[in-house]
């Protein structure tokens, strides 16, 4: 307790403090009348305080729709607590990814700025931070270039420092199609059991304790449509093809095994959904793995947490984010969002929860431009991801990849009825001619930020 008694500011820092002078012992009991009043009467909290943040990295509207329509349950996993977690909601927005308007990201509900903090990052706002920095000689301009921006990594990396800026404790990163909700398959009925998931309430349990938690993913988790093998595709050859784009995330087995039982769909466990099983992540010897939504932040530590990277134009800046782990603390929570990875379950968010989950097929529209944007996302960051985890072996590593992809693409585009994913041997060209300059690159991010960190 801090007041002024006439002589000066005076500190009490125990109410167990027996020698009090008069003075101080008038003020401690107004203290108490106002905390006992004042505050109950006003619902003035005087409990722990946590500032929490949520951040998006987006270039859909589909943003507003998800905000609006779970601000009410994110706000009510705290309500009955002695916790007082204030929320800021941190929305960077690309007006590139697929040409929207200004207006399209402001689309946020009077009714939520009541209990929530909503941050805009504009891309005027990061061109102006980035100009302040260098004009201190913080950062040259190439590396300003580098670390900050829009697109996959250097939008994390700008969200990651803006968070910094307005000193927040911990920093949970969530996409634009996932829904704090499990999708558990009743395996008598077919059913779906939906069970609303506690993700900032599970998070804060734990991050306090490590520097990383992940948790889990449930639905439609990859860009991948449904096939039937060995009808739709020659199951061989689609397997060269997934096996090409294969990485940390993706392998052959995962897929199919999907694809057989689960029409490629992801169902929930119901002990982790409910909140039971809880580990720390070790290392593989080349990182701690995880993924770039559902990832929560501590930013009290931050030496530890390292910054996002992807080549330009390619995906898999979590790849690279989890190979700079092992010395971090990563605690994996048993807390779920549904991935809506076709925007097909948008009224999910609004209470409205299908009975059962449909194959997605690749004759929908808008289907095979989602695989083919991603093919070539996951494809352009396979070298980088071979050089990193396995240099030795680099060069027969690429030679396979490239003799996987003649093998299958050719299949993949029969199924389309096009020949567009021909590009997937051109880029698999270009990014490993390129692979050095991206690790240099890779490395250069990761002093930058640490450099950035001073500033805080």
């Amino acid at each position: 307790l801090t007041f002024f008694d006439g002589y000066g500011l005076q500190t009490l820092e125990t109410q167990e403090n027996l020698d009090l002078t008069y003075s101080q012992n008038i003020w401690y009991n107004y203290l108490v009348i106002w905390e006992l009043t004042i505050c109950k009467k006003e619902n003035i909290r005087m409990d722990k305080v946590v500032n929490f943040g949520l951040g998006f990295v987006t270039g859909r509207p589909n943003v507003c729709k998800v905000i609006n329509n779970t601000y009410e349950q994110l706000i009510n996993q705290f309500k009955d607590t002695d916790t007082n977690v204030k929320l800021t909601i941190f929305i960077l927005f690309d007006l590139g990814y697929q040409y929207t308007t200004r207006v399209d990201f402001y689309g946020i509900i009077p009714s939520v700025y009541k209990d929530i903090k909503i941050k805009y990052i504009t891309p005027e706002d990061i061109e102006e931070e980035k100009k302040k920095l260098i004009a201190k000689e913080i950062l040259t301009k190439a590396n300003a270039d580098l670390f900050f921006g829009h697109g996959h990594a250097k939008g994390r990396n700008s969200l990651m420092y803006y968070a910094l800026k307005s000193k927040v404790d911990y920093l949970l990163f969530w996409d634009d199609d996932e829904y704090p909700v499990a999708c558990i398959k009743d395996e008598n009925t077919n059913e779906i059991i939906w069970k609303k998931q506690d993700n900032i309430a599970m998070h804060l349990k734990y991050i306090e304790q490590a520097d990383v938690t992940i948790g889990y993913h449930c639905g439609y988790i990859s860009p991948i449509p449904y096939v039937e093998l060995d009808e739709d595709v020659d199951k061989e050859k689609f397997k060269c093809f997934i096996e090409a784009l294969g990485n940390d995330i993706i392998s052959w087995d995962s897929i199919r095994e999907k694809f057989i039982k689960y029409n490629g769909i992801t169902y929930a466990d119901p002990k982790l959904a409910s909140g039971e099983g809880t580990y720390e992540i070790k290392s593989d010897g080349v990182g701690k793995w995880v993924s770039g939504s559902t990832l929560c932040l501590n930013m009290k530590k931050i030496n530890k947490i390292p910054a996002f990277y992807n080549p330009e134009g390619a995906r898999g800046e979590d790849t690279f984010f989890s190979t700079k782990l092992n010395d971090s603390k990563v605690i994996k929570v048993p807390v779920y969002h549904f991935h809506d990875g076709f925007l097909k379950y948008t009224n999910i968010t609004r209470g409205k929860y299908p009975k059962t989950l449909r194959k997605i097929k690749t004759s929908e529209e808008q289907i095979e431009q989602r695989f083919y944007k991603a093919s070539r996302g996951w494809i352009k960051y396979k070298p980088l991801f071979e050089y990193i985890t396995n240099s030795k072996n680099y060069k027969n590593s690429i030679e396979n990849t490239y003799k996987n992809l003649e093998m299958g693409i050719p299949e993949v585009n029969k199924l389309f009825e096009n020949d567009e994913f021909d590009v997937l041997l051109n880029d698999l060209k270009e990014y490993d001619e390129k692979v050095k300059k991206h690790y240099n690159e890779y490395v250069k991010t990761n002093e930058i930020w640490d450099k950035l960190k001073l500033i805080f």
